[in-house]
């Protein structure tokens, strides 16, 4: 990589001057067209190996004049951006600013007053996401009854479950058109919206086809809402940070699931317009969180890269600025993502949804992320989440203290979402799903089976609800740290750069889709097979999940999108043959506790020297990966 020149002379930011690396001659033309490097290298870092004098020379879409120093000096400090103190070889970088660039490095979270309230934005659209999902809960033990369908299954089905189908439907796909006719905000802001109309809607609805029409326009919002603001979140918060505040979203999706059932408890028995009319007041309470997210979202900045992809490079930088400490910071990661964007634009041509299928790289991935957001739904957690209340009846509970334990797993559900924050960069995805999925299914057997004890006395009956309560707050402290906050994350980085809308789009769709069909059939698998049929039913989904976990799904944390391309490019049965030989290492190791020699790794990461600098790269530990070998077409 070429460095700036130590000795180039400067005395202030108007006449400072930028000294090309010694012994590279300038190159003319496009930085793209002039460098012939993988796009996953130029993904990696697309300023590495350039020159000084090319690198300002390709500053000109910035060159304002009121920051034309700033982004000149910015563009040099993204060219090592990926390199920890290297700016302090940078001499054009003044001492003040390379104090607060060494405060970045060390205190993370010493962040600007914007980027807070940013995320206090994206933290409460989770917050409207979550409510909307589980103030139904407590709400259909009324409406149940006043429309008349306590013995309809089908019907109980379509009514909770017609968000998510429209969701699936229209919603996520209206995600991609709502950003481009007025950005991240504005979906945002028309999602919340939305929420707000649907939530009134549902609270004045006279008949059960009024309050259906209501519901399935609610998954407009649903989609569109859990489409954008991970990815707005994504956008402008700092890489040092970004993991874990885009964690927050399940985070706090968790918290408004825990209001919705708190809702429920505190309307419960106000019956101003009827006996059962306290329904009304919990759905309307879900309009008042997206109130204030509307309130708020327009003292946000806008994405930058929002901005940039229409070419309007001045409001990026003035919504930048906002979201660092100095404007050297900004027009660092303003320039480094504009160069992003011109490596995303030059491979989109020719891409289309035929890569899901076409290209083993993105089947593979696809493969992985749909399994993640499938196995989201059908571990059996929004069973839980939609009709708990309605399942500790069954089991015996009276009607307020139904609610109250419905409302106990919804706190047990955020708060064991918390160490999710930080496990997932530690203890991995895939390590995560491991230890979630026996858990969860060994806790949905036990709940199973408590619903089934039968007693005449008292103390059966006590003994049966404190095993129905016990098994249901197990699973919900195995899913919230696991299987809760994995499919997202995994979704959001399986694919590559410039598949990755289409991608997280479909991933999106997917889980909203099955989350449909889970909420449909719930009253009719209880109806034939009871409530423990139904829980020995997705317990075994969870055995399912374990199953493909290890022998089909790749780990992907703490790797590069190079390496990444590289992971996903290997077939399922190299990678379910690779850990089948290794099953009988981990029995010994984990299970008997014998010594044993360490286990070849699946995949080795060499280095390949590029510009002076060693890369890392991915390859298969045992030779049977070719990258090259795309004609392959078995997955």
């Amino acid at each position: 990589m070429a460095s700036p020149n130590t000795d180039a002379e400067h005395t202030d930011s108007s006449s400072t001057h930028y000294g090309t690396a010694s012994g590279e001659k300038p190159r003319k033309g496009s930085i793209l067209d002039s460098r012939k490097a993988s796009t996953a290298a130029m993904l990696r870092n697309p300023l590495a190996g350039l020159t000084t004098e090319e690198i300002l020379a390709d500053v000109d879409p910035f060159d304002f004049e009121q920051c034309r120093e700033d982004f000149r000096r910015g563009a040099l400090l993204a060219q090592v951006n990926n390199t920890a103190g290297a700016f302090e070889h940078i001499d054009v970088i003044r001492e003040e600013e390379k104090a607060v660039l060494r405060r970045e490095e060390t205190h993370r979270w010493d962040q600007p007053f914007a980027l807070y309230f940013l995320c206090t934005l994206c933290a409460g659209s989770a917050i409207v996401q979550g409510m909307d999902q589980t103030a139904v809960n407590g709400a259909q033990v009324f409406y149940y009854k006043e429309f008349d369908i306590e013995k309809s299954p089908s019907l109980q089905g379509l009514l909770n479950g017609a968000p998510y189908l429209c969701s699936a439907l229209l919603g996520c796909w209206s995600n991609p058109i709502l950003n481009k006719i007025g950005g991240r905000r504005f979906t945002i802001f028309f999602s919340c919206f939305i929420s707000v109309v649907t939530g009134f809607w549902m609270a004045v609805a006279d008949s059960y086809a009024n309050l259906l029409v209501a519901r399935f326009a609610l998954g407009f919002a649903v989609g569109a809402k859990s489409s954008t603001t991970p990815v707005y979140s994504a956008e402008c918060t700092p890489k040092n940070i970004r993991g874990a505040l885009t964690m927050m979203w399940q985070m706090w999706t968790a918290f408004g699931i825990c209001l919705g059932f708190v809702a429920s408890v505190v309307f419960s028995n106000v019956t101003v317009f009827g006996e059962l009319s306290p329904w009304r007041w919990m759905l309307a309470s879900t309009a008042i969180p997206p109130m204030v997210v509307m309130a708020q979202v327009y003292f946000c900045p806008e994405s930058p890269r929002w901005y940039m992809e229409r070419g309007r490079f001045l409001k990026a930088y003035e919504s930048m600025v906002r979201l660092r400490r100095l404007p050297i910071q900004a027009t660092r990661d303003m320039y480094y993502a504009y160069k992003l964007l011109e490596v995303e634009k030059a491979n989109k041509d020719g891409h289309s949804w035929t890569e899901f299928f076409t290209v083993r790289r993105n089947r593979r991935a696809a493969q992985s992320a749909w399994f993640t957001m499938f196995m989201q739904q059908f571990c059996g957690v929004n069973v839980i989440a939609y009709y708990s209340t309605t399942m500790f009846m069954n089991a015996g509970f009276p009607k307020d203290q139904a609610l109250l334990a419905s409302m106990g797993g919804g706190l047990i559900n955020w708060l064991f979402a918390i160490p999710a924050v930080y496990t997932i960069d530690t203890f991995g995805r895939r390590n995560l799903l491991l230890v979630s999925f026996p858990l969860m299914s060994l806790f949905l057997w036990f709940t199973g089976g408590s619903f089934m004890i039968d007693g005449i006395d008292n103390e059966d009956s006590t003994t049966k609800l404190a095993c129905v309560a016990t098994g249901m707050y197990l699973f919900m402290m195995a899913y919230s740290p696991g299987e809760g906050p994995v499919p997202f994350t995994y979704s959001a980085e399986a694919f590559p750069l410039h598949f990755r809308d289409i991608g997280m789009s479909a991933s999106t769709a997917i889980t909203w889709g099955f989350n449909f069909i889970i909420s449909f059939s719930w009253p009719n698998i209880s109806a034939a097979f009871g409530d423990h049929g139904g829980f020995f039913f997705y317990a075994t989904w969870n055995i399912i999940g374990f199953v493909f976990t290890y022998f089909m799904l790749p780990e992907t944390k703490g790797l590069t999108l190079e390496e990444l391309d590289n992971v996903f490019s290997v077939r399922n049965r190299e990678h379910a043959g690779y850990y089948t030989k290794k099953l009988p290492w981990y029995i010994k190791k984990n299970l008997l506790r014998q010594y044993v020699e360490p286990f070849p790794p699946l995949y080795s990461f060499a280095s390949e020297t590029s510009n002076g600098k060693e890369q890392p790269t991915a390859q298969h530990s045992e030779g049977l990966f070719n990258p090259d070998e795309e004609k392959r077409v078995g997955m």
